[in-house]
């Protein structure tokens, strides 16, 4: 490569690393970067804020596996930026971010929005830098794409001054390495083996990084070969088919609930993939008594109530192959949990022909979920939505319900939704929010629109901060400060050229769903939701008793 500026290089480079989109804001800070981008084979998309941008670079790094990208400008642009970065870096998702910077020489001084970013990135990140030296250009890309993208995944930012950006530079991209599978050890593996054919009641629980890992397939043929019924966490949905007759779906709340009474009988928990964000072992292992197995391709994070007799650490795949060789349960009973089974899916259907309206919300996630196919995409926001969402989409694919459960922001859904459709533009994409977190990012709509990605926003509609009320509510009988009025949503859509729909009874929801899908922009639906349901199952499952 010839002489060029630094941003030019930079851009250069993000096109070696196979980026596809930038999600971001203009600023007089990054004129360079953007002036490069201009005549690059990356698109640029402009969201309306920044949140929206670091948003769409996490869902896009969490459906790919391929570090998604956001720019913003200096001070309040990068400050805007880090809600959607510490997301990414909690919840596993590769993402590099990259924001302007003032010039080098006038950081010494009180200067205008001026922050030290880098200081600041530093917690919400794997690694982060600023480039000082234009030759050093290429080295720290490619550092910070392998640094998101190396498991665990997360953030990077790269913070670039201005005047380092404009100045000319003589370099190249570096090639990109190919680091090979790492495989866990014989020991480890014969070990895990003799333990899971020993148990009597042994179950497994699967979380994201198993999805990460590419594992559902290897994970599926090992409970089946070895008949041992799978739990997965928010985050580790669709690991196995729901309709597996070892599948005991989703833990993960707060309450006890029907899936936690495996957890009472079980003799062996296998942790593959588990992340001990996604759901503290101390909510199913208090104690530390229950025996463990840590699946993973990377060591077991401390925690008391998680301590395995064995740390299986390498490609998850090969790892479940090699222990299925080696383990035998031929011969061994049914473990207790299958029996689950029948109960948790009775109290899932016996809201299919629920007519009461408002809509519960038992009743709302049942039917989106006939209408959405087995590959289409389901974004959850954070919220009491998130909840019944969490508790009642059940999937047959990994990452057909994407859920922040890491670092569990508002906001996320909308935004997350439009990258999800850039990913999968063939698919079904349905973004589930209420209307808190709706209102948090709904500028970015007009990005869809802009941008030709037509997905349905789904909003349960209660005029409050129903999550907080709940939790209110068991905590104090009471509630404060949680209500709020709302726009007129089908309106708000319709001015901004979208189509918006308003459910009127439980029966319009689905044909309201289905036309929705079919439009050529996107499309809001307003539905009123009964969240008389929170409490009501709070008080079940505090009358919760397990049958053993």
């Amino acid at each position: 490569m010839g002489e060029m500026n630094t941003a030019e290089l930079l851009v250069s480079c993000l096109e070696n690393e196979g980026v596809e989109y930038v999600f971001g804001l203009p600023g007089e800070e990054n004129l360079h970067v953007l002036e490069a981008l201009k005549n690059s084979s990356i698109q640029f998309i402009t969201t309306r804020h920044e949140q929206g941008a670091a948003f769409m670079a996490d869902v896009y790094g969490r459906l790919t596996g391929k570090a998604g990208v956001c720019l913003s400008t200096l001070g309040p642009g990068a400050t805007n930026l880090m809600t959607g970065v510490a997301d990414a870096n909690l919840d596993g998702a590769p993402v590099v971010a990259i924001t302007g910077q003032v010039g080098t020489d006038r950081m010494h001084i009180e200067s205008h929005q001026y922050l030290d970013l880098v200081a600041m990135f530093a917690p919400v990140t794997k690694w982060n830098t600023q480039i000082v030296r234009p030759s050093n250009t290429a080295e720290i890309v490619r550092k910070a794409f392998k640094i998101a993208q190396t498991e665990k995944p997360g953030a990077v930012h790269i913070d670039l001054p201005e005047n380092i950006a404009a100045m000319p530079v003589t370099g190249q991209t570096l090639s990109k390495d190919s680091r090979e599978k790492t495989f866990a050890s014989f020991r480890s593996v014969g070990k895990a083996a003799v333990a899971i054919s020993k148990a009597k009641n042994p179950l497994i629980l699967a979380g994201n990084g198993a999805i990460r890992a590419n594992a559902a397939e290897a994970l599926t043929e090992f409970a089946t070969r070895m008949n041992i019924p799978v739990i997965n966490s928010f985050m580790g949905k669709g690991v196995i088919p729901y309709t597996h007759p070892l599948a005991l779906w989703t833990i993960g709340l707060q309450q006890r609930d029907l899936v936690n009474c495996a957890f009472d009988k079980a003799d062996l928990i296998i942790a593959v993939g588990y992340d001990l964000i996604e759901y503290s072992p101390k909510k199913w292992n208090p104690e530390g008594k229950i025996p463990l197995i840590h699946i993973g391709e990377a060591p077991a994070e401390i925690d008391s109530s998680y301590i395995p007799l064995v740390e299986v650490v390498g490609d998850i795949s090969d790892s479940l192959t090699e222990i299925m060789k080696q383990g035998d349960r031929e011969g061994k009973p049914t473990p207790y949990a299958v029996e689950l089974r029948s109960d948790i899916r009775a109290d899932y259907e016996q809201y299919a022909n629920d007519d009461g309206f408002p809509i519960k919300p038992q009743k709302l996630v049942y039917d989106l979920r006939q209408v959405m196919g087995p590959e289409d995409i389901v974004i959850s926001d954070v919220g009491a939505h998130k909840m019944w969402m969490a508790r009642h989409y059940h999937c047959d694919c990994p990452n057909t319900c994407i859920i922040s459960n890491g670092f569990a922001a508002m906001g996320i859904a909308l935004p997350g939704a439009l990258a999800a459709k850039l990913v999968y533009p063939e698919r079904k994409i349905v973004a589930v929010t209420g209307d808190g977190g709706f209102m948090m990012n709904c500028q970015e709509l007009e990005t869809a629109l802009r941008v030709g990605t037509p997905f349905v926003t789904l909003i349960f509609n209660d005029g409050g901060y129903g999550l907080i009320e709940w939790k209110q509510e068991n905590h104090f009988g009471d509630s404060a400060f949680v209500h709020f009025g709302n726009p007129d949503f089908v309106k708000f859509a319709e001015s901004m050229g979208l189509k918006g729909y308003r459910v009127k009874s439980v029966a319009d929801f689905i044909p309201t769903l289905k036309s929705a899908l079919e439009q050529d922009v996107p499309t809001v639906i307003d539905c009123p939701v009964d969240y008389g349901e929170n409490l009501r199952f709070s008080q079940k499952t505090g009358d919760l008793t397990c049958k053993i």
